[in-house]
């Protein structure tokens, strides 16, 4: 019995000792990612790029609605041929879908050019971070944009500032 306590003592103090000289630290990288200048340089970038296929559409949509008022006056015309009503149908079945073709290209381009901007910014705040908690000492840093935190207590260190100024961010 003594052996099993004593064996059980042995296991847990390495454990216990481990605990007490972990270090914590917490950080929003929200916060930080919000106000790093190169998120405002992507997202004015992915702004001029919307604002384009923004155009584009809204010159493709004024096409398209000069053809169907064109067609909507053929139709009227009992004089014009099926044949021509039917192509002129066509075409502008063949505009609407060039149009809706246009808009899922521009969606997916511009996620893709969001995702390709804000990449490096994301890991070069990670960087950061890896850097200050390995400076730090950190055992742990946990992310309090994340709503994953049960307890802070006293003895974590929250290293916002410490991130922002390896960041260059005042």
């Amino acid at each position: 019995m003594f052996k099993k306590l004593l064996l059980a003592v042995l296991v847990a103090a390495p454990m216990c000792l481990a605990a007490q000289t972990a270090k914590f630290g917490y950080v929003n990288t929200q916060e930080i990612f919000n106000v790093m200048p190169e998120k405002a340089t992507a997202e004015n970038t992915l702004k001029t790029v919307g604002e384009k296929y923004e155009t584009e559409f809204k010159n493709l949509q004024t096409a398209f609605q000069k053809k169907m008022e064109d067609y909507e006056k053929q139709e009227q015309d009992a004089s014009t041929p099926q044949a021509i009503k039917d192509r002129h149908q066509q075409e502008l079945q063949e505009d609407y879908n060039k149009i809706q073709n246009f808009q899922q290209t521009a969606s997916q381009d511009l996620q893709r050019q969001q995702e390709t901007l804000l990449a490096p910014i994301s890991q070069k705040l990670q960087d950061a971070i890896k850097a200050v908690g390995a400076e730090g000492g950190f055992t742990f840093i946990f992310d309090t944009s994340i709503p994953a935190i049960i307890y802070q207590g006293s003895g974590a260190e929250d290293i916002s500032a410490k991130v922002k100024a390896k960041l260059g961010i005042k």
